[in-house]
């Protein structure tokens, strides 16, 4: 699979662009048009540049109102704020609250010890593809980067490993992508989300954390995709169902994103 495109950032957590990702033989993903990110807040001045540099004109917010109040968006210039809550209907099953565990060795193995907290983020994953709520955010978010004026757009959640991910996972799919790529695109944001999370990660193991719960909870497993796609077969008979009968995405939509979205390379 060729390499995607990690824009180097600090502040911007987890900034991707989906351009290049294979979709079959001789096609990929159109480059700089459809790009993932953790939360904008607090962008340092040439994070800041980095992203105004890639023309974004439409920001599309996955997160809660709690979590865009506590750490409002940065927007890049020219861009626009849409806000489609995956969460909306479901607050409790937020990652930032699994997080928030890391303060608390304790009460984080009362909760998540013994093989809990992996089979706790496996059902968030799970609630992503079958909650009303959530369904007609994903519905925003493939009608917004089939929109032409939108593009390019920037679509994101806290620190862009679950909301955003599934997010990634669908658009792939949806343009062609084979499981094996969306799986490897899916878990390729580890190794930033490990460096990252090392200063929470090192406090709760210094208190005597397990150091299970904190990689269930920081990291990506193939666990968490698998449980989507279960969720998706079992519902709705695979990808087409889902998009059909979930998220009611219009013929015109998806033709429109596979004809716009994709390059030919000739190989």
């Amino acid at each position: 699979m060729q390499t995607v495109r990690a824009v180097p950032t600090f502040s911007a957590l987890n900034l991707r662009d989906l351009g290049g990702i294979p979709l079959g033989p001789g096609r990929q993903v159109r480059p700089g048009v459809v790009l993932r990110s953790g939360r904008l807040g607090g962008l340092d001045p040439v994070d800041a540049a980095a992203v105004a540099a890639l023309g974004i004109r439409t920001v599309v917010d996955l997160r809660t109102a709690d979590e865009r109040g506590s750490a409002p968006d940065s927007l890049p210039p020219g861009a626009r704020l849409f806000v489609a809550d995956v969460l909306g209907d479901n607050p409790g099953v937020t990652p930032a609250r699994f997080r928030a565990l890391l303060a608390d060795p304790v009460e984080a193995e009362r909760l998540l010890g013994d093989g809990k907290a992996e089979e706790a983020v496996a059902r968030s994953y799970r609630q992503l593809v079958l909650s009303p709520g959530a369904a007609a955010a994903y519905r925003a978010f493939i009608d917004t980067a089939a929109d032409h004026a939108a593009r390019p757009v920037l679509f994101h959640c806290a620190t862009g490993k679950d909301r955003a991910g599934w997010g990634a996972a669908l658009l792939l799919l949806v343009l062609g992508a084979s499981r094996d790529v969306v799986r490897q695109e899916f878990l390729a944001v580890n190794p930033v989300l490990r460096v990252v999370g090392r200063p929470y990660v090192q406090g709760f193991l210094d208190a005597g954390g397990d150091p299970e719960i904190a990689s269930a909870i920081i990291e990506v497993r193939p666990r968490y995709l698998e449980t989507a796609l279960a969720a998706m077969d079992e519902r709705w008979g695979g990808l087409d169902g889902y998009v059909r009968d979930c998220l009611r995405v219009p013929g015109p939509t998806l033709r429109r994103l596979r004809s716009e979205l994709v390059v030919y390379t000739g190989q």
